[in-house]
């Protein structure tokens, strides 16, 4: 497919301060590759934007010209790699571009075989989200890691987000007592409504330490962190004797630019309480539990989906000149659900 084109992003620059910005990212036009002998060419469908890509820019993971990473959902265009054939869906790693190569040799983003998506068991955008590395995210820090028992007061915030979300309905379907914590009144809604939460509070409240202790009143033994910050410190206080903790990440940490470790910030502010309480900390890692676990949440979750006992939404941007606007409004709290770039159709 010589001559054809391929459109993406390039990291332009290493980040110079908190946030992104436009110069942060490059558009380019370069020409399809071909695949070489145990290679395969795979055609963009869906894009996720997700925090840890910032951390990885900030810390220099990614460097000025690499393509911008991230996971993909994608059709199978020409194989030559053993096991796969043209149209295909699979999940991979494209990062933000239309067209990528996957296997032998092919080590942009590491390499990993990717994993086949069968549209008959659920939307193939699933595969970036609640039936993918999201999906395991949530199970493996909630249910693998803190073990939720029924009757136990799980706390998770940014829980209208992709992640969170995901985490509550678990919690739920352990026999748990869940509350959330979101920003907008919608989302809060959203998360009691439609996710079946106990509770939800806003982090925009001023009195959040005080809304989150009028709906923890027998406390919290399991609190599923993704943002830091304020919302954590209102959590403190809330924490059981024997509470258990996953570290999943700090976005609201991810534009510090006052050099300090945000993990070594966290634990040194939660110290005293952790050793009080005899608080159980976690950090999540997805990685570590894609041999172990990802089977077995893969069926244990196309279940819940099948049955409708997990919903999810999705906060979908048309385009993949939309992407790093899409990814500043995720990262400033912008969207409402998993952070999805829709690259092309779904056939073709």
């Amino acid at each position: 497919m010589k001559g054809s084109n391929n459109p993406l992003w390039r990291l332009a620059r290493k980040p110079a301060g908190g946030w992104p910005v436009d110069d942060d990212f490059a558009w380019h036009i370069d020409e399809m590759p071909d695949p070489g002998p145990n290679q395969m060419l795979t055609r963009t469908i869906y894009l996720s934007l997700d925090p840890y890509q910032w951390g990885r820019r900030r810390a220099g993971v990614e460097t000025p010209g690499d393509v911008c990473h991230g996971r993909t959902v994608s059709q199978v265009v020409q194989s030559r790699l053993s096991g796969y054939e043209a149209g295909d869906y699979v999940f991979n790693t494209n990062g933000w571009q239309s067209f990528g190569l996957t296997g032998e040799g092919i080590t942009t983003f590491g390499y990993m075989l990717p994993r086949k998506i069968d549209p008959a068991v659920a939307p193939i955008s699933t595969g970036i989200g609640v039936l993918g590395m999201l999906g395991l995210t949530a199970y493996a820090g909630l249910i693998v890691q803190c073990q939720p028992g029924a009757g136990e007061t799980v706390v998770v915030s940014a829980a209208s987000g992709g992640v969170g979300q995901v985490v509550g309905q678990l919690a739920k379907l352990r026999g748990a007592r869940v509350v959330g914590i979101a920003g907008a009144e919608h989302k809060c809604k959203f998360v009691t409504q439609e996710l079946g939460f106990d509770a939800c509070v806003s982090h925009l409240s001023e009195n959040l330490a005080e809304d989150l202790r009028a709906v923890c009143s027998d406390g919290c033994d399991v609190y599923f962190e993704n943002v830091g910050g304020p919302v954590y410190e209102a959590v403190l206080p809330c924490l059981n004797k024997g509470a258990r903790i996953t570290l999943c990440g700090f976005i609201s940490q991810y534009g510090n630019t006052d050099g300090l470790d945000a993990k070594a910030v966290w634990r040194a502010t939660g110290a005293d309480v952790f050793e009080r309480q005899n608080v159980t900390v976690h950090d999540l890692f997805v990685g570590n539990f894609v041999e172990s676990h990802q089977a077995v949440f893969l069926e244990e979750m196309a279940d819940y989906v099948s049955r409708g006992l997990v919903q999810y939404r999705e906060d979908r941007w048309q385009g993949l000149e939309q992407a790093p606007t899409a990814f500043s409004a995720m990262l400033s709290g912008g969207n409402f659900g998993k952070t999805i770039v829709v690259v092309g159709p779904e056939a073709v």
